[in-house]
């Protein structure tokens, strides 16, 4: 812009600091010397001020920065300063345009010259643009073309401006004044090009250029536009269609974008094609860009330029900016240097250029020895994810170029492109670092002159991943969503979980949204709560995430703009509009009605029918003045019910159907006419009377002065004023019933148990019931209960009680009962149930636990049900992981209510008791606890001793047999692994010492064991540790002769309970 300054910018790094130049024109240019240009400090940038005069055109020209220091001189591209020009349309007067109606035009806009070209575009007097559509628009030159004219295209302000981009200025042309002549009928004709011209143009466009093409066709109709592509197909990444297929543009052409482009015009007369030949060019682009290079003294090394372009650009090497001397070897595209020495340092240039633009690039050569030097930070610390790619960065410098190794741990590791790679700048790559790659590594660097050494841990960490993402949820509006994110992550790296909604963060607080650790809950949800919800967990190293989308569920609107159609005498059709289901599909609408004659306002069920129908025939009932409405339904509930219908009014019918029943009188919908009303009549059965009528309009009658419960033949029909309608059939009624005047007699009881007994009685006279027979009722008195029902026949004189509470005094009687009264009590008999099972202990709890015992307590049962006599206490010993299936009883008389189990404490392991307690009453004690059961035990036991006793003196007699040397130990039938030695259970009771005897036959101690008896095996010397199957097979191992004395040591001084004294003898 000629009003701005002018900056040239020019930068550039060295050290010693670089100093700055320019040359203008390729000559130099001294800006000390000018006062309107500075240069900026420690830079080249120029500044061109004009604030006390001068003319920007005075400084056009191509520039180009030098910068120098000791070492050698860089250079610059060129740049060309041109100032922006906006010049003025030329003046002109423009005659009116005279085009007959379906003709071609072409306005012309022509825009003066400009720096850079401007943009043009098309307006009316009114600032408004012109439309454009497939039959108007604006070539890429600016002009406005029509395919074909219309009377409606005359206007007399057609005007072109142009927009000039640096001066923010535009420029407007004279308007054209358009003119049409009108014809009656516009001949169609066949296509022709307006733009370009004849079958066949060339186009050429610069490598990665937008590459613009154009058709633009005249006809009637207008003509349509499609592109080809000669041999291939379009690239359809980089093609776009513009000005209604018009023009064809192709973004970053390349090589491969070259060849023969097709446009084809077309209407229904006829079809023109025109070719197009596009060549691809390309300015010089890098394909190898020249580097600094560093030798030592002595060393040989080359400056390579390669570029590529078409034409195929020509190569020119500068040094500090001059051409380069004849003694440098130059081979192709690069120099050749031998034998390097100090002081030969210089900065070289690369031009590489062609008719379409040049390239420059600098390389800095220095000629220098140093021992190595490392660059970077010391002891660092890397982290990776394992399964990444490590990379172990020590930046160094050395003349000559370092040898690089690296050890780990001390050791050295030997690059195999397989898990080791070492990139030419000494970087150590670990392709999949796995945790046994965790450590310390060690850089060495060294030449001729020296040896540097560096440290670098490596922290191999695991990787962060969600391990329950989120699903796919659909929720009813108003609950609440629930989104899974469970993480795992490695635990020394800080993790940041970040939850999104639709790509925008989540922001938590006093807002709705709530997340905890490993979820986000959404409460009553709503429609704007729906979209997709993404958890991002980020750590320092790595990410993962996982989204669901969440869609709410909701009633569906309701069904919109009714209407009624296909009027007939008893059916309309209903069509309606259904409204947004709501993510939830729409299973039935119900369509309902509303009549304003019997119930007006009340809404009723009419029909209903499938969520895919919106229209539907309905069948109406006589005589009804209708209004419908719809209400749609789907998985969450029903809609809000739509709009009411306009109203439809049904004739009436000839006749009235019958009534169902008495007591189901007509429907509102069934009168088909006014006045409706019912005859009713009625007479004794069987006794061929006359009929008795009335007539009502009520839906009952009562008719009274009738004997008690008799038989009546009963009818009725209806009325209304359009006709009587059928009878309906005949039915039996009975008048009213009395109460009974008998009572069942000799009422007693039999076979009484704990919660039932049987009942005998006298039936009544059945004509003594007054009524209908219902049942024989009994009621009974006692602390528990106070009615019981005996349903029965007539007829039937026994029956059965039950649900009676044991051990409980019960008082009854007995009456028979019609539909509507009882009748007089029978006698009262009196009896008491048997005991029956206790129910459970009131409470059962561990209330102190110590290292050696375990204290317990309950109480009595809330239902006795009889004599309470004791308590029988069941447990299990185990580990913490197994609880042992052997189970141990202790039964305990009925007045203690706490015990202590004392044990011998285990500190190695973990021992776990599981208690039962149950209770018993007299009648209803533990089997275990029985004398049968004890005594037949005991001979059980007997027996199997005197047969095994008789198998072994047999058996010895045939000679003696080795034997197994092995110890035979105690039997400890408590002893589980794991746990402490057997308990034993001890009461404390301040009871006598009878009341803590234990009741005949109960087990007093687990820990004692039982003495063998006289005629044991052990007295053989056969083995004393063998055991019994069931069947009294022998199941044992021979065995030494147990010491007596040991043995007579672990006798018991209580008595054994039957289950212990068998388990004894096994």
């Amino acid at each position: 812009d000629p009003r701005d300054n002018i900056i040239i910018e020019c930068e550039a790094k060295g050290n010693p600091v670089p100093t700055f130049s320019w040359r203008r024109n390729g000559k130099f240019f001294n800006a000390e010397k000018d006062p309107r240009v500075s240069m900026r400090k420690r830079s080249g940038t120029l500044e061109i001020s004009f604030r006390s005069g001068g003319k920007p055109e005075d400084y056009e020209g191509e520039y180009q920065c030098f910068a120098m220091n000791d070492f050698g001189i860089a250079i610059s591209n060129k740049i060309l300063l041109r100032v922006s020009k906006s010049p003025l349309w030329p003046k002109e007067v423009l005659e009116p345009l005279m085009v007959s109606e379906g003709s071609p035009l072409v306005l012309v806009c022509n825009p003066p010259p400009g720096l850079p070209p401007p943009t043009t575009f098309w307006m009316n007097s009114a600032m408004m643009p012109i439309i454009q559509d497939k039959r108007v628009s604006m070539g890429l030159n600016g002009d406005l073309y029509f395919s074909n004219v219309l009377a409606s295209d005359a206007n007399t302000d057609y005007s072109c401006n142009a927009r000039f981009l640096f001066t923010h200025t535009i420029q407007q042309k004279n308007p054209f004044t358009l003119k049409v002549l009108t014809i009656r009928n516009i001949p169609e004709t066949t296509p022709t090009f307006l733009s370009p011209s004849g079958t066949s143009s060339s186009k050429m466009a610069l490598r990665g250029e937008e590459l613009l093409l154009e058709c633009i066709a005249a006809g009637v109709p207008t003509p349509g536009i499609k592109w080809f592509k000669k041999g291939g197909d379009l690239p359809e990444k980089k093609v776009k269609f513009e000005s209604f297929n018009k023009t064809l543009r192709i973004v970053s052409v390349s090589e491969e974008d070259s060849g023969e482009y097709v446009c084809m015009a077309s209407n229904k007369i006829g079809s023109i094609r025109h070719t197009v030949s596009v060549q691809i060019k390309a300015a010089p682009y890098w394909l190898q860009k020249p580097t600094n290079l560093v030798l030592a003294p002595n060393e040989n090394g080359q400056l390579v330029c390669l570029a590529s372009g078409n034409p195929k650009p020509s190569i020119q090497w500068l040094i500090n900016g001059e051409p380069i001397e004849s003694d440098r070897k130059v081979v192709d595209d690069a120099i050749i240097f031998n034998s390097v020495q100090i002081g030969s340092s210089a900065v070289y240039q690369c031009n590489a250029s062609n008719e379409h633009g040049y390239l420059l690039a600098n390389a800095f050569v220095s000629v220098l020895d140093m021992a190595p030097r490392l660059l970077g930070p010391r002891n660092q610390l890397i982290k990776v994810i394992e399964q990444s790619r490590a990379m172990l960065d020590c930046p160094f410098f050395g003349s000559p170029v370092p040898e690089v190794r690296w050890f780990k741990n001390g050791l050295g590791i030997a690059p195999d492109n397989v898990k080791y790679r070492l990139h030419n700048n000494g970087t150590l790559e670990i392709k999949h670092a796995r945790s046994e790659d965790h450590g310390t590594y060690t850089f060495v660097a060294n030449n001729i002159l020296g040896q540097a050494e560096e440290q670098i841990r490596l922290e191999v960490k695991e990787p962060t991943r969600i391990v329950r993402a989120p699903e796919h949820l659909s929720v009813n509006r108003g609950n609440t969503a629930h989104f899974d994110c469970k993480i795992k992550h490695d635990p020394t790296l800080p993790i940041i979980v970040t939850w999104l909604k639709n790509d925008k963060p989540l922001h938590f607080g006093w807002i709705k949204f709530k997340k905890d650790e490993n979820s986000l809950s959404i409460p009553n949800v709503n429609s704007d709560d729906e979209g997709t919800y993404m958890c991002m967990v980020k750590t320092e190293l790595d990410q993962d995430f996982a989204s669901a989308r969440l869609t709410v569920l909701d009633r569906p609107d309701p069904p919109e703009d009714l209407e009624l159609s296909d009027p007939a005498a008893r059916s309309v059709r209903l069509t309606w509009v259904p409204g947004n289901d709501n993510n939830s599909p729409v299973r039935q609408f119900l369509v309902q009605y509303e009549e304003n004659r019997w119930r007006p306002g009340e809404w009723q069920n009419l029909s209903s029918y499938t969520g895919d129908q919106n229209s539907v025939n309905l069948l109406l009932s006589p005589f009804v003045n209708y209004q419908f409405r719809v209400i749609a339904i789907n998985s969450v509930g029903p809609s809000r019910p739509s709009g009411p219908s306009s109203r439809y009014q049904t004739s009436g019918a000839r006749k009235c159907p019958s009534p169902r029943s008495l007591n189901n009188p007509l429907l509102d919908t069934q009168r088909n006419g006014p006045e409706l009303r019912y005859v009713v009549s009625w007479r004794r059965k069987d006794s061929q009377e006359e009929w008795n009528n009335i007539s009502t309009t009520s839906s009952k009658h009562v008719v009274s002065d009738t004997e008690t419960y008799v038989p009546y033949e009963i009818k009725i029909h209806a009325v209304n004023d359009f006709g009587r309608g059928p009878e309906s059939s005949m039915v039996i009624g009975y008048s009213g019933e009395d109460r009974p005047s008998a009572a069942p007699a000799e009422l007693r009881v039999t076979k009484a148990d704990s919660t039932k007994v049987n009942l005998h009685w006298v039936s009544v006279d059945p004509t003594s019931i007054h009524g209908e027979f219902k049942e024989y009722r009994v009621s009974s008195y006692s602390r528990h209960h106070s009615l019981h029902l005996v349903k029965s026949n007539e007829t039937l004189n026994t029956g059965v009680l039950t649900e009676l509470i044991p051990y409980s005094k019960y008082k009854m009687y007995m009456v028979v009962a019609n539909n509507k009264f009882e009748g007089p009590h029978s006698n009262i008999v009196e009896f008491q149930t048997k005991e029956g099972v206790p129910g459970v202990p009131k409470f059962f709890r561990i209330v102190q636990r110590n290292t050696d015992t375990i204290h317990l307590e309950w109480d009595k049962p809330l239902e006795p049900n009889g004599i309470l006599i004791g308590y029988t206490l069941q447990y299990r010993t185990g580990s913490s992981e197994v609880i042992s299936a052997e189970l141990y009883l202790q039964c305990i008389v009925g007045n203690i209510s706490f015990f202590t189990l004392s044990f011998i404490p285990s500190y190695t392991s973990t021992c776990v008791y599981v208690f039962c307690l149950v209770a018993y009453s007299k009648d209803h004690v533990d089997i275990a606890t029985q004398g049968w059961f004890i005594g037949l035990m005991c001979a059980i036991a007997l027996l199997v001793l005197i047969l095994l006793i008789v198998g072994f003196i047999k058996r010895s007699r045939g000679g003696k047999y080795p034997v197994r040397d092995k110890k035979d130990l105690p039997m400890d039938p408590g002893r589980e692994e794991g746990c402490s030695n057997m308990p034993s259970l001890s009461t404390h009771s301040n009871s006598s010492d009878e009341d803590n005897k234990p009741l005949q036959g109960s087990q007093t101690s687990l820990e004692g064991n039982v003495k063998e008896s006289d005629d044991s095996l052990v007295d053989y010397g056969e083995g004393g540790n063998g055991q019994f199957n069931e069947d009294g097979s022998f199941i044992g191992q021979y065995t030494v002769k147990k010491d007596k004395e040991e043995t007579e040591g672990n006798e018991s001084s209580e008595a054994t309970s039957p289950v212990n004294a068998v388990y004894s003898l096994a």
